[in-house]
């Protein structure tokens, strides 16, 4: 389906809105403007609740294009007050986090989401705008800072979502909600933001769309995946108990990281013989550390450990087991009560992400549409985690979120060809989208997503 633009007497200020424009053309004629707002994002990136300035801009733009904003003003956690459109005074939403609103008629309450927050990371894509930004780190260290998961990107987009949906306001009817979230890095922006009332002081959305840049998708494309899309991701610390003697003598002593090794050895059964093969669940150590010098057998052992599920139940067996698995091998090493390993599991985890399947294939079939079937298709799921999860557990509502790619497409068709490896992608510091089919397909897929979803004509 096509989507046209409404009358040119209604996009006063809106640059390169014209009668009965092709929405394609609407985009890509401001494609300037929202390349220009990416490059100002990626140029100063902030970590997970220090988006202060990121969040200020993305409210300056926002209300400009008339739409009600209330920031989080706080420093990190604090709250500080924000405006509603009424006047009357809110606390802030999860810190930096950004609410703006457009109330346009009786209808469906669309929540459009993009995160803010960068990674410490030194980047490496010798971009003219390429980040020089040293800031404090979350151990308060002096750190490169880096948008390598192109949530630049994800704010440019919904700035210019939100400028083509402000200029067809004559197309939809319904309540228009935008948020900027912050921390998605580490998994609480969401949280935080649901916490400070996102779903009690605005209004609650009947669907919540986002899009994540991918850099394992071509520039250009849109990939989804129905049903179970993202993982739940778990951090496991396990401290193994030991006794210490020297290295020459260890019939003196109780070895830990003999424990760990049988440790890390029987984990590996968790996955391949007690999830169902139907089932998917990944249990990876990925730290193991113990000991300082050749001749020494420490006291102690530690098993850092990252858990990834789709299912609730799968989760709990999973970490069940890691426990059940780490006091098993100390008592098989003869160690006493007091000596047992200490397994602490982070509860503020990511939950697992469900694009609901029917509002996947309105939205998709929509977007497909209008872009063409050989550029939107289905991908298998991720084990990556997204707390975008939280907004569709949290009141049970209808979410989807689904991948704009990002990457060259020639590098990406060398490197499934076998040809060249795999181009940079996500989280790595050579990873740059390539802007202009990046950015236009993102704006133009979810704006696209958010007419739909309001049942424009």
């Amino acid at each position: 389906m096509k989507y046209l633009l409404l009358s040119a007497a209604a996009m006063v200020a809106l640059p390169g809105a014209a009668a009965a424009q092709d929405l394609a053309d609407a985009v890509a004629e401001d494609y300037g403007y929202v390349f220009d707002l990416y490059k100002h994002f990626h140029e100063n990136p902030e970590l997970s609740f220090k988006e202060s300035e990121s969040a200020a801009r993305m409210a300056s733009e926002l209300e400009a294009l008339g739409f009600s904003v209330s920031t989080g003003l706080g420093d990190d956690w604090t709250r500080k007050k924000a405006r509603s459109d009424a006047g009357a005074v809110l606390d802030g939403v999860g810190g930096y986090g950004l609410v703006a609103i457009k109330k346009n008629g009786e209808g469906p309450t669309v929540m459009l989401r993009a995160d803010m927050d960068a990674l410490p990371l030194e980047e490496k894509t010798g971009l003219a705008y390429a980040s020089k930004k040293v800031a404090p780190d979350y151990m308060g260290q002096e750190a490169p800072v880096m948008h390598a998961c192109a949530h630049d990107s994800h704010m440019a987009m919904l700035i210019g979502t939100a400028r083509r949906l402000a200029a067809m306001k004559g197309k939809w009817s319904g309540t228009l909600v935008l948020i900027g979230q912050p921390a998605e890095e580490i998994g609480l922006g969401a949280k935080a933001m649901l916490e400070d009332g996102l779903y009690k002081k605005f209004p609650k959305p009947d669907y919540v769309l986002a899009t994540h840049t991918s850099g394992w998708d071509a520039a250009g494309d849109v990939t989804y995946t129905p049903g179970w899309a993202l993982a739940n991701v778990d951090s496991v610390d396990i401290t193994i108990k030991g006794v210490g003697a020297h290295g020459s003598a260890p019939h003196m002593g109780k070895d830990p990281i003999v424990i760990g090794a049988q440790i890390v050895n029987a984990l590996q059964t968790l996955v391949a013989r007690e999830v169902d093969p139907l089932d998917s669940g990944v249990v990876t150590v990925g730290s193991f550390q113990a000991g300082y010098k050749h001749n020494i057998i420490p006291d102690e052992a530690h098993l850092k450990i990252t858990v990834r599920s789709y299912e609730d139940d799968v989760r709990q067996k999973l970490l069940t087991g890691i426990a059940r698995i780490a006091e098993a091998q100390a008592r098989s090493a003869g160690l006493s009560d007091a000596l047992m390993p200490e397994v602490k599991i982070e509860q503020d985890y990511t939950p697992s992400t469900f694009n609901n399947e029917e509002m996947t294939g309105r939205v998709m079939d929509a977007i497909r549409d209008e872009l063409g079937a050989e550029r939107v298709y289905e991908r298998v799921p991720s084990m990556g985690g997204e707390d975008f999860s939280h907004y569709g557990r949290t009141g049970d509502i209808p979410t989807l979120i689904f991948w704009t790619g990002g990457n060259d497409p020639k590098a990406m068709k060398a490197a499934r060809e076998g040809k060249a490896p795999p181009p940079p992608g996500n989280h790595s510091p050579f990873f740059a989208p390539v802007p202009e089919p990046t950015l236009k397909t993102g704006v133009h897929a979810m704006t696209i997503g958010a007419l739909e979803l309001f049942g424009a004509d």
